[in-house]
């Protein structure tokens, strides 16, 4: 009963905010980031367990990797734009990576951060799976590097259009390599409110970034840490 529960008030919640959303289209009401905050308001008020949450939670979890392969679908319909500005497209990739690990790097340690802090916050850009692991293989806290990526993702979906319309950034490629890159799953979510293209290479965007990180995160961190 209790995982039936979990899984149709997180559905529910989101449903009803999406409907919410497409009312008033504010960054702070996006449906992932307000039925998440609910949902954590609610195990705390509650005093729900983690754990008990997750007996039907689970089951919405083990749809991310479906989820993820369905984006698959919009890359191949954009495969021609993709192969256009293939090299547009990686450089600007590896750019995002180092400049995502240098900055974090810098800022941590202007602020003095620990040894252990540094090693979780590197990952912070890679989408969930991918940081978890890489976050372990350095020695960082993995349950807080998911969190830093969780927060790096809402952040991204939040301040992202703003700097779209700041910065008069109008190009598919474009926004699909910055959140794709920086915000992983929740900005690629956050792409679905701009079209196709911007999802195609928003998804591209958010497994090249996962690769990359792999192997330039435990290099960044075995030659600066």
């Amino acid at each position: 009963m209790q995982a039936i529960l979990a899984i149709f008030s997180t559905v529910g919640l989101f449903l009803i905010y999406q409907r919410l959303y497409a009312k008033w289209s504010k960054p702070y009401m996006l449906p992932i980031l307000t039925t998440a905050i609910t949902l954590v308001a609610v195990l705390l008020i509650f005093k729900i367990p983690y754990s008990t949450y997750m007996e039907g939670g689970q089951w919405i979890h083990k749809m991310l990797g479906p989820a993820v392969v369905a984006l698959a679908y919009p890359l191949y319909n954009q495969r021609k734009l993709v192969f256009q500005y293939k090299y547009s497209i990686l450089s600007s990739l590896l750019v995002a990576m180092l400049s995502g690990l240098v900055s974090v790097f810098l800022l941590l340690k202007g602020f003095k951060a620990s040894h252990a802090f540094l090693l979780t916050a590197l990952p912070k850009s890679l989408t969930t799976p991918i940081a978890m692991q890489v976050s372990e293989t350095i020695g960082g806290i993995v349950p807080l590097s998911a969190l830093l990526v969780m927060i790096a993702g809402f952040t991204g979906a939040l301040l992202g259009p703003i700097i779209f319309k700041l910065a008069k950034i109008d190009t598919a490629i474009s926004r699909g390599v910055s959140l794709g890159s920086a915000s992983h799953g929740v900005g690629v979510s956050k792409l679905t409110e701009y079209g196709e293209k911007d999802i195609s290479i928003g998804s591209l965007a958010m497994g090249l970034s996962a690769v990359l990180g792999a192997f330039i995160c435990p290099l960044f961190a075995l030659v600066f840490l």
